[in-house]
């Protein structure tokens, strides 16, 4: 989309009364506007304070959510694979730290979104790890290119307030932020 932007601004003539850099701004001011930034320091598109990109995940039991539904909940989503090493090492601690601890609180949800694996492998995937929260399946990544470059890494962590805004970002697993994850969504509950 950005380079889309770019491009606009490069091809629509104009008559050279705009600088290179003011283009270049004015692109940066629309990207933004469109609720996507540049590609941040560990790849993330969205940024705190941003409303969360809509998208419908299709659950490993053939149900449909939709984030815009969640609405009035405290939203965790976790974009993982089967193929990440963090990703098997921080699912338990989802599971056991926070999945376990919040489940049955009905302004929560939480959903692990399988970045581009087939339903078979995302399900032995949720059995090898003992996770019980829901997965969700991202054929092509194009969830997960919602929130971050589609090149870029996982395991990451997004956490939605009750009124869609993104209220925080993790990336790979880090003990202290880990801590911090679980202590702002204990908060977010208590409110």
């Amino acid at each position: 989309m950005a380079a889309a932007l770019v491009a606009a601004f490069v091809s629509c003539g104009t008559g050279g009364k705009k600088s290179e850099e003011q283009a270049v701004v004015e692109t940066k001011t629309a990207i933004v506007e469109a609720g996507t930034h540049e590609p941040d320091s560990v790849g993330y598109i969205v940024r705190v304070g941003d409303i969360a990109p809509e998208m419908e995940l299709e659950l490993t039991d053939g149900q449909k959510v939709k984030l815009s539904d969640l609405r009035g909940k405290v939203v965790m989503l976790q974009f993982t694979a089967s193929w990440c090493g963090v990703c098997r090492k921080e699912m338990p601690f989802i599971e056991s730290d926070i999945w376990q601890k919040h489940k049955a609180n009905p302004n929560f949800a939480l959903y692990g979104i399988d970045r581009d694996e087939p339903l078979e492998t995302v399900k032995a995937f949720a059995e090898k790890t003992g996770v019980t929260y829901p997965l969700a399946l991202d054929p092509g990544a194009d969830h997960f290119a919602k929130y971050a470059d589609r090149k870029a890494g996982i395991t990451r962590n997004v956490l939605v307030d009750k009124d869609g805004k993104i209220v925080m970002l993790t990336r790979l697993y880090n003990e202290e932020e880990f801590a911090s994850l679980c202590k702002k969504i204990d908060e977010m509950l208590a409110e």
